[in-house]
Parts: structure tokens; C-alpha cells; sequence
């Protein structure tokens, strides 16, 4: 089911929002102080292709200083932009019963644009 729900996600605008996160990313990387802003948003970008079957998942080193800075920073500056893109996102596919499940990825998607530094979106284990 998650392969077909990724699939019906790329078709339906989940392909230009990932490249649209590549291509910051990489416009980021132009700068020296923007490198790590911008892998982070490349490796929304990836995540963002293939969401179903996968979660959000806290790296045992997330809440250190540097990466609350860097998270701190990246909300001020990236991250609530894209959090809310997600939010209006989701508030329209839960609109049809259809879209209900990709409404349930953008809003997974918003606690990764907020905290992406010592975040990640991993393969769901299934027992």
C-alpha cells in the first residue's frame, strides 16, 4: 500500500516539492555558513519523494547544543514558512476522503520542516 500511496504522491506534487527542497538546498551550499542549512533541506527533499511507510524518528544526539541553535535558526529563518506550506497542504487534501492520507504525511512532514537537525524520516519496522 505504501508503494502505491508514494507513487500517487509523486504524481500529485510530491516530485516538484522535493526537487524544490533539492534546489534550495543547493543554493544554500553556495555559502560556506548556509552548508548545513542547506543539507538539511536536500535531505527533506529526498524524504519528501517517498514518505509513505516511513516515520519521523529522534536521533539519540537531537537535543544538543549546536543542533538546537541550528534548529532554532532554521525556524526563524526557513522553517515555519515550510511548516505552514504543509499545514494549508494538509487542510486541503483533508478535505476529500481521498486525500485524507496524504493529509496524515504533510502533517508527519511538519515536525521534520521544523526540527530537520537531529531528525530523520526512517522505514517504518514491521513486526
Amino acid at each position: 500500500m505504501s508503494c502505491l500511496g508514494n507513487i500517487l504522491w509523486l504524481i500529485f506534487g510530491g516530485l516538484f516539492a522535493g526537487l524544490g527542497y533539492i534546489l534550495g538546498g543547493l543554493i544554500l551550499c553556495l555559502t560556506i555558513i548556509g552548508i548545513p542549512f542547506g543539507i538539511q533541506s536536500i535531505k527533506l527533499g529526498v524524504a519528501i519523494f517517498c514518505p509513505f511507510g516511513k516515520e519521523v524518528v529522534e536521533l539519540e544526539d537531537a537535543n544538543s547544543p549546536l543542533r538546537l541553535i541550528f534548529n532554532a535558526i532554521w525556524i526563524i529563518f526557513f522553517g515555519w514558512e515550510i511548516a505552514l506550506a504543509h499545514l494549508v497542504s494538509a487542510g486541503l487534501c483533508a478535505i476529500t476522503i481521498i486525500g485524507i492520507p496524504f493529509a496524515w504525511q504533510h502533517l508527519k512532514l511538519i515536525i521534520l520542516s521544523l526540527l530537520p537537525f537531529g531528525r530523520d524520516l526512517r522505514d517504518v519496522e514491521r513486526y
